[in-house]
């Protein structure tokens, strides 16, 4: 890894401690090394992809914060003043910022560069699969909701919602991201991941009904 990504990688890990596990420095080494795989198929400017990577959990709004949506943009500015105090040039650091800033599902922003697509496909596959189960219910006990829901667990007559229970995570969101993702690499990861998603759910519901 070239000596920039190493300093902000240190960083970002510093950055990290305390939080909890569905975004600790894990996460972000996870989303890290994705968006390096993603740059390299996809012959993005790696250094790019990877720094905002390393950056996108600098700040971010709890999870039931009004201002949440604006979490990118507050975390690319945090990011901005990161990358000027190590003298980096104001091309790479716009570069870098605008990926993080549009990088938030939440926003619901098709980014226009290619390395901020990466970000946000990279960041999004963490979220899928059994890291994502993993995370999902992670974040059901910092905020204090059920895994499920006792009626309708489901969502089979009634609209998901994530701030309910986990499950509604799952179909307001995670089984929703495929359908954002932006490279082919992407793409192909996410279909197994899903696939689990969905055989967790199957199993779940054999195990409540």
């Amino acid at each position: 890894m070239e000596p920039l990504l190493l300093t902000l990688e240190k960083l970002a890990v510093e950055r990290a401690r305390g939080s909890g596990p569905a975004h600790d420095h894990l996460h972000i080494r996870r989303v890290a090394k994705t968006a390096g795989l993603l740059a390299d198929d996809e012959r993005a400017d790696r250094e790019v992809a990877i720094a905002a990577a390393l950056l996108h959990e600098l700040w971010s709004f709890p999870k039931d914060h009004p201002d949440k949506a604006s979490s990118g943009q507050v975390c690319a500015e945090h990011a901005r003043v990161v990358l000027r105090g190590l003298g980096c040039e104001a091309g790479f650091v716009d570069r870098v910022a605008y990926a993080i800033a549009v990088h938030p599902f939440s926003r619901g922003v098709v980014p226009e560069t290619l390395e901020a697509r990466i970000l946000q496909d990279a960041d999004r596959l963490d979220a899928l699969g059994a890291i994502g189960i993993a995370r999902c219910f992670a974040t059901c006990s910092e905020m204090r909701v059920p895994f499920y829901a006792e009626v309708d667990p489901f969502c089979v007559a009634r609209a998901p919602d994530e701030k309910g229970s986990g499950v509604g995570h799952f179909y307001q969101k995670l089984l929703r991201v495929p359908a954002t993702l932006h490279t082919t690499t992407a793409k192909r990861l996410a279909d197994e991941r899903v696939e689990f998603l969905r055989r967790y759910l199957e199993q779940l519901a054999r195990e409540i009904e």
